[in-house]
């Protein structure tokens, strides 16, 4: 194959969750330039269907969209029986979906622990398992897991007060490598995105002015002294997700300026 032909995703099919905005939205979005077609689904349908229709216009593309909450099975079971009634395979999965929440630590209630370890782990397991049985009946696909660069390291109560969060990513890197290893037989890869500070929605309200100081503390620990931007987040995926990665799984790759080299 020439460098064009082992990044292009021509032919292939990708569901990615939470593909609405923010990392989701990014790496649709790449994986759309690079020629595949994409099942978008997260629990807010508007912010889907407006990805889907800008994928399909720009990109030449089809796009579909189909809400999910990803913490319950019978909406991810209803959410797959769509995806392969409209295409039929899945070569691509991106499991972005994800929900964090926020309280002090000596007062952080176990009900939303619970919440966080559904939607970030257990959900992801779930439609994992499910995708992986769909990949191994079609001769084989690609696992793409978004962790976070919290996997890695604790957080202040200022920064970060979500105490279970940097768990779930953990666990997410854990989960990564051993479905690659159990997997692989059915030539199924399987890597991770660790992401550290991008410029998407939720991270919008760092840029008001009366915030500054933070904004300024915080890309003064990066040492490209930036945070990431949609570019940044699309070659990773595409290089994830096609045959340029061929010999590559069980991998976390993070993205996040240098912030955790430090």
């Amino acid at each position: 194959m020439n460098i064009t032909q082992l990044f292009s995703l021509k032919g292939k099919v990708a569901l990615v969750t939470g593909g609405g905005r923010g990392i989701g939205k990014f790496i649709a979005t790449g994986l759309a330039e690079a020629g595949a077609d994409l099942i978008l689904t997260s629990r807010k349908l508007k912010n889907l269907e407006d990805t889907a229709k800008e994928l399909e216009a720009n990109h030449k593309v089809r796009a579909i969209a189909i809400a999910c909450d990803m913490a319950k099975e019978d909406a991810i079971d209803s959410m797959l029986a769509e995806a392969q009634k409209k295409f039929g395979h899945i070569d691509i999965l991106v499991n972005n979906a994800g929900a964090t929440w926020g309280a002090p630590t000596l007062d952080f209630p176990l009900e939303k622990w619970d919440q966080l370890f559904n939607v970030n782990v257990r959900g992801v397991w779930i439609l994992s398992q499910k995708v992986a049985r769909i990949m191994k009946a079609q001769g084989g696909g690609n696992i793409i897991n978004i962790s976070s660069v919290m996997a890695f390291r604790g957080s202040t109560e200022m920064a970060h007060p979500a105490i279970p969060y940097n768990s779930t990513k953990a666990a997410i890197n854990l989960l990564t490598m051993n479905l690659a290893v159990k997997l692989a037989p059915y030539h199924i890869r399987v890597n991770a995105i660790a992401p550290g500070f991008f410029h998407t929605d939720m991270m919008a309200f760092i840029d008001k002015p009366e915030l500054k100081e933070i904004r300024d503390a915080m890309i003064n620990e990066i040492p490209l002294r930036r945070v990431g931007e949609i570019d940044d987040m699309k070659g990773i995926a595409v290089f994830l997700a096609s045959e340029a990665s061929a010999y590559l799984t069980g991998h976390v790759l993070v993205a996040d300026g240098g912030l955790i080299a430090k």
